[in-house]
């Protein structure tokens, strides 16, 4: 007969057997019941007492909120609201502290259903002997029950009730849960409790790497806890940890040289400190935590990470700190999983004084430039732009506001790639101009900047310089879901998930993956905008003392970016590569402002250090070339080609084949030997040579041959074409300040008149004379420098600029002083 079929034949008499003894003790029951009617009821009543007799919860003390990196070491924890260093239960605990507890308190808890009848024996002999109460003969299961019922008065009763308790814990638990409950709260002095919080407070780790002498001591101390305090008669509780290990040797888990070398180490001395290496991340996740939530954070935290973050911020704030600058804060997060590695949220050390409470991370701080590559790959998915499309970088006055650039100097046209790299503002204010502000404003929520609260109206264009507020863990992030998209391209064959762009992983238990819904439809930023945009940001140029521009550069291969608020009350740094983003910030916490606190001098340094100490990668990311086309681009301006243009084929994001053609080529007109241009209207066509060419505004063109000085400005009209020509486009000459129509602010100087307002214009050929008139009266002429101190009288006025071959500028403004 096969094997299956003797077990399940075995299994059918078992089970006829077992279903004939159940309807027989059932008849019986029911005869006994009907002979005994109220003894029945009692005895039924009290079984149902018995079954719903357990409290739920058991356990219901407050309790400490603590926070475990990702292989479950302590970071750190918060007292429990009754003033107890009390840790949530363990699910298990280890085995030398089982078996010491055992031998010591309950040598046949692993036989007895609740309660041991020779224990109480015993307990019962010695105490007539005696007496008074010398022994309790509880087992661990009825210490557990007085312990969940607060530890009522030692009376007879109370240890009936303990009994009749215990045996129900003991149906409804099992062997290693009692023990577990057991560990998690029993006292072991002071305000100490839990074998976890003893662990931690008295030898300073996990109870899992606790030594045999130390597993004795803890399994013997809630005997009488007071024994642990210095002072005390540590003599008693040295013996009985001896006498323990005695006992571990003679039951052979210990040997005898384990058992003389366990007794050669010391008991613990003073409680020590518990671990601190994360408290602004325990205040955050605590809060979050609900009252009927787990208080063991399993965090996602790498312990070595973020000791190395702590030690490079604290070496660093002794360095900043003669220049009164005391807080630093940093944050580290994978870039393939979004799980956060460290969470540094202030230099350890600053002092209270100094604001070392206050979690910067999370601190909504003006974000200087930091913003500006999502603009940058924005326009290119857009395509308003290409990776070097020339922007204007020119004196600029939009309303009341007026953007400037470091040191106040321009470049009339600069390539949007360098303008990034040299974080240049004019231009970027431009591009959200013709971008769109509610459109940025939109796509940043969308990134994930969580602070924009008000409408965009409210931030205006100084959003992209600094007018908005971020945190350093939304800047972070951001930076980081760009690389895992980046990342993953090639992964998912081409495809983009919705779940890049999220927020980051704090805990395990938020950061187990789910499925993934891939689609070839771009939500916010591309592939190829990112890599782009990336690429552009591996450099960047700072300025120097003297105004110029000089490379910085990383030792490998990092996308970063700096910020400087307004005031230099804020420097960030964020950087990425394909395995990590890092973000920085350093300030003070007041909000202090203080000289030299920038992000390319103060920010930027510590972001290299904590890339230089974290693994090395593989590389960079490869091009995203299925996002990218090969095109036509001008070579001198950076769009995509037009008709008179010298191009150069190279490839760009897809979203660029609709970007506008070259706006800067033209073809002029020229006479036979070039040197005048001319129209239809004075002179023949075959007299006339036809060249493409690269133009600029006057008043751009004022800027780029100082920098540029290859340049070839457009040879001006003959003088017999000019009364031909009025449109704007032909004007050589053009107002620097003031640009548009504006209101100008003068103050009074200290003889009680109004200073003086300096007006400038240029012209395509500095050496013509400009005459000036203001409200229709001549005041002057210029050459070559064309600038003129003025003070009109408060009110509104014309300036009127004609040259000499007629050419005429006019702008309306208008005073306002005090």
């Amino acid at each position: 007969m096969p094997a299956h079929t003797t077990t399940i034949s075995i299994w059918e008499k078992s089970r006829k057997r077992l279903t004939a003894g159940i309807l027989a003790a059932w008849a019986s029951l029911k005869r006994w019941g009907r002979r005994y009617p109220k003894t029945f009821f009692c005895l039924g009543a009290l079984a149902v007492f018995w079954i719903f007799s357990l409290p739920r919860p058991l356990f219901d003390q407050p309790l400490s909120v603590i926070l475990e990196d990702s292989g479950g070491q302590l970071l750190g924890a918060r007292i429990a609201s009754d003033g107890q260093w009390r840790f949530p239960p363990a699910t298990q605990t280890p085995e030398k502290y089982n078996v010491c507890v055992v031998a010591f308190e309950d040598k046949r808890f692993w036989w007895h259903p609740g309660v041991d009848p020779l224990s109480l024996g015993r307990a019962l002999w010695l105490n007539l002997q005696h007496g008074q109460v010398v022994s309790g003969g509880s087992t661990l299961s009825m210490q557990v029950i007085r312990l969940a019922r607060r530890n009522p008065p030692r009376t007879v009763w109370q240890k009936f009730v303990e009994i009749f308790l215990a045996t129900r814990l003991e149906l409804g638990y099992s062997k290693g849960e009692i023990l577990a409950l057991y560990a998690a709260h029993a006292p072991f002095g002071g305000n100490v409790v839990g074998l976890e919080a003893a662990a931690w407070r008295y030898y300073g780790k996990r109870p899992d790497a606790l030594s045999w002498a130390e597993a004795a001591t803890l399994a013997v101390l809630p005997n009488s806890p007071a024994l642990i305090h210095p002072g005390r008669n540590r003599k008693a509780l040295l013996q009985k940890r001896n006498r323990l290990l005695d006992r571990l040797v003679a039951s052979r888990h210990l040997d005898a040289s384990g058992c003389a070398l366990a007794k050669e180490e010391p008991l613990p001395e003073a409680p020590l400190p518990l671990p601190q290496l994360a408290p602004h991340l325990l205040d955050r996740l605590a809060r979050q935590t609900g009252p009927n939530q787990n208080t063991r954070l399993h965090t996602t935290i790498d312990r070595h990470l973020q000791q190395l973050v702590l030690e490079t911020l604290a070496r660093r704030q002794e360095l900043y700190r003669g220049n009164d600058i005391h807080n630093l804060a940093a944050v580290i997060i994978e870039v393939p999983t979004g799980l956060v590695r460290a969470y540094a949220g202030n230099v350890p050390g600053a002092g209270a004084e100094h604001g070392d409470q206050v979690d910067i991370i999370a601190a909504p701080r003006s974000t200087g430039s930091i913003l500006k590559p999502f603009l940058y790959g924005l326009a290119l998915e857009n395509g308003d732009i290409l990776p070097n499309s020339l922007l204007r970088d020119v004196p600029t006055q939009l309303g009341q506001y007026r953007p400037e650039n470091y040191y106040e100097s321009y470049d009339g046209a600069v390539p949007a790639r360098r303008a990034l790299v040299r974080s240049l503002n004019v231009p970027f204010v431009l591009l959200l101009q013709q971008y769109g502000l509610g459109k940025f404003h939109f796509e940043l929520q969308r990134l994930g900047l969580s602070t924009l609260g008000k409408p965009p109206a409210h931030y205006g264009l100084s959003l992209i310089l600094g007018g908005a507020e971020a945190n350093l863990l939304d800047i972070t992030n951001m930076y980081a879901c760009m690389g895992r998209r980046l990342g993953a391209f090639y992964v998912r064959n081409g495809q983009y998930s919705a779940r890049d762009f999220q927020p980051p992983a704090f805990t395990v238990n938020n950061a187990t993956p789910g499925m993934e819904r891939l689609t070839s439809f771009t939500e916010g930023l591309g592939a190829a905008a990112i890599w782009f945009t990336f690429d552009a940001m591996q450099q960047v140029e700072r300025p120097t003392s003297s105004g110029e521009w000089e490379l910085f550069q990383a030792s490998r291969h990092i996308a970063w970016k700096t910020g400087t608020s307004f005031g230099f009350r804020d420097a960030w740094a964020a950087g990425v590569t394909p395995e990590y983003a890092v973000g920085v910030w350093v300030g003070n916490a007041d909000g202090e402002g203080r000289p030299g606190l920038i992000g390319v001098d103060m920010a930027a340094p510590v972001l290299f250090e904590l890339f230089e100490r974290l693994p090395a990668g593989n590389g960079w990311f490869d091009p995203p070339y299925d996002d990218m086309a090969e095109a036509a681009v001008c070579r001198q301006s950076g769009f995509r080609a037009g008709p008179y243009c010298e191009t150069d084929t190279t490839w760009i994001p897809k979203a660029g084949l609709k970007s506008a053609a070259c706006p800067y080529h033209a073809l002029l007109h020229l006479d036979g030997a070039g040197q005048w241009q001319v129209s239809s209207a004075c002179e023949t066509p075959a007299n006339m040579q036809h060249q493409p060419w690269f133009v600029l505004s006057p008043l751009e063109e004022f800027y780029f041959i100082r920098k540029n000085p290859s340049y070839r400005p457009p040879p001006p009209f003959r003088s017999d074409c000019l009364s031909a020509l009025n449109a704007p486009e032909h004007n050589p000459m053009q107002l620097i300040y003031p640009k548009d129509p504006s209101r100008i602010y003068v103050p009074v100087d200290l003889d009680g008149k109004l200073g003086s307002t300096v007006f400038q214009a240029t012209h395509r050929r500095p050496e013509t004379e400009i005459f000036w008139h203001l409200d229709g009266a001549y005041i002057g002429s210029t050459k070559t420098f064309h600038q003129m101190a003025l003070q009109p009288p408060v009110g509104k006025h014309v300036l009127a600029l004609v040259d000499a071959s007629g050419f005429r500028v006019e702008q309306s403004f208008e005073i306002i002083g005090k």
